[in-house]
């Protein structure tokens, strides 16, 4: 009994060695060498594998990087101009900086502007909801609200609002990865430009339908009515298929077109509210702050608040200022 588990023994350690020994030599015979930048490469990124570079994974990108001869079109938008510098460092190549962008919901269909017309009771997936039927409401294009934007982000950026049955995006949170934008079947959710201070303007509406019909089952959809577009001067402004189509690009963040657009269709985020219009009560438009653009209103509430006290308090020095700026 104890030869026969020596033999044993001695039999199984032999073959594990001889193969160790032919494994050890195939792996030198067909060793691929690897360029060290790669290895450098990666180890700056993220390594959150979101593929908002457009590539599988930080990996993949990195090989991507080194290869190419030209990275200026490359980007990685969670790590953002930051890594692409220490990246441009490594490769001995320049980058150029990118604008930081962020998701935006482009629908305002919530429960008081689209009703609904039935109950869905299948699987809980937009994807899957929106290959069965338009939707819950007579609005074909609008917001599914199954949240299947809100499972694709890694980085809990998004959640979706009980009062309005809509997304809602955290700045502070999103990084513009793009898996938000794939995951929507209704092509709502879109990267845009966190423009200057923080504040764009976007048409929040998808729907092609003609004005009647749109504003039959949506009180907030774009008509294609085209008096913004009158209203722009800088040709930021388009109309394809009756919806109304701003080019961030080209936008001059002038707010004109906000002014002329009676369907309150065009939402302008992180701006003060302006003196000569009247503020348009639009609950959705509220929810969709982030909890920072919430905080920057606040902050400007109250600025507006201590300054109307404190021209109360000394009325006389004000109107002192006012007579010495109009002598001047």
């Amino acid at each position: 009994m104890n030869e026969t588990i020596l033999t044993t023994i001695i039999t199984l350690s032999s073959l594990g060695a001889v193969s160790a020994i032919i494994l050890y030599f195939i792996a030198k015979k067909f060793h691929v060498e690897t360029d060290p930048k790669i290895e450098a490469v990666e180890e700056v990124l993220p390594a959150t594998n979101c593929g908002g570079c457009g590539f599988p994974g930080c990996r993949a990108f990195a090989e991507a990087l080194v290869a190419a001869d030209d990275i200026s079109s490359m980007h990685c938008p969670v790590g953002g101009n930051d890594v692409m510098k220490k990246v441009g460092e490594i490769l001995g190549a320049e980058v150029e900086e990118k604008d930081p962008y962020i998701a935006v919901v482009k629908c305002s269909g919530s429960f008081e502007h689209r009703k609904k017309t039935n109950v869905y009771e299948g699987a809980s997936n937009c994807k899957i909801a929106s290959l069965l039927y338009g939707g819950d409401t007579g609005c074909a294009y609008g917001c599914v609200g199954l949240g299947d934007c809100v499972e694709s982000c890694d980085f809990d950026a998004m959640y979706m609002d009980e009062k309005t049955g809509l997304p809602v995006v955290l700045e502070d949170k999103c990084v513009a990865c793009n898996a938000c934008v794939v995951a929507c079947p209704k092509d709502i959710m879109e990267l845009w430009p966190k423009g200057r201070k923080n504040r764009r303007i976007y048409v929040a509406c998808m729907n092609e339908e003609k004005g009647g019909i749109a504003k039959k089952y949506c009180s907030v959809a774009c008509t294609g009515c085209e008096k913004c577009v009158e209203e722009c001067r800088y040709d930021a402004i388009s109309v394809t298929n009756s919806l109304a189509v701003i080019d961030p690009e080209k936008c001059k963040l002038c707010r004109k077109c906000v002014d002329v657009c009676k369907s309150n269709s065009i939402l302008e985020i992180n701006f003060p509210p302006p003196k000569d219009r009247a503020p348009v009560d639009r609950p959705d438009r509220k929810l969709a702050m982030t909890k920072s653009e919430e905080k920057m209103q606040e902050e400007r509430i109250l600025n507006r608040v201590e300054k109307q006290e404190g021209e109360s308090e000394n009325p006389q020095q004000n109107t002192n200022i006012e007579q010495g700026e109009k002598s001047e």
